[in-house]
């Protein structure tokens, strides 16, 4: 029968040859905006009269000039969003990794979901680029999933239904059996 302490040994060498493997295969050229505010802290907003308030109103905040922004801009803003929102969750997941408090069962859960976020993220990019290089015409294309959901957007002059048919199968080819929301957008 092994000891505890031996127990103990064994099971802190294989995590951290775990956390070696995992931070040498980790992708350090994405790098990204951390906010470093606590996460219970309301942002502030100024509103249309010069006041600040807090972020409770936020719903009541409108986004000036949107329609200065140019569509690919706009999928450009969004792309960076989720790739701060990815970025700060993979951040709190790697907290939990690095807790002391943390069991076993939950840094391997938190590792498996940093994997899956950054696969999800790349399969994203390769369907942009599929897309893309497939329709040469396309000027922009956005792919964001959600849960069971593929939200697909094309800034086109004009989108045949059967090429639409053609992104929902490369969709599923590469996420699996997803529902795929393919709209266009005109430049």
């Amino acid at each position: 029968m092994l000891k505890k302490q031996t127990v103990w040994l064994l099971t802190m060498l294989s995590l951290m040859i775990v956390l070696s493997v995992y931070y040498i295969m980790s992708d350090t050229d994405e790098l990204a905006y951390i906010n470093t505010d606590t996460d219970n802290e309301v942002g502030q907003f100024t509103d249309e009269k010069g006041e600040q308030t807090d972020g409770d109103d936020a719903a009541d905040v409108e986004v000036e000039n949107i329609s200065e922004l140019g569509m690919s801009e706009l999928f450009a803003t969004i792309r960076m969003e989720m790739e701060d929102e990815r970025s700060l969750q993979k951040e709190r997941l790697k907290e939990i990794i690095a807790s002391s408090d943390a069991t076993t069962m939950e840094i391997n859960e938190a590792m498996n979901t940093i994997n899956e976020i950054d696969k999800i993220a790349a399969k994203e990019r390769v369907l942009q680029e599929m897309i893309l290089t497939t329709f040469d015409h396309y000027e922009d294309v956005l792919v964001r999933s959600e849960d069971d959901k593929v939200h697909v957007h094309v800034i086109t002059e004009q989108m045949p239904r059967s090429e639409a048919v053609q992104i929902m199968q490369m969709v599923r080819d590469e996420l699996g059996e997803k529902t795929v929301d393919v709209h266009f957008q005109q430049k």
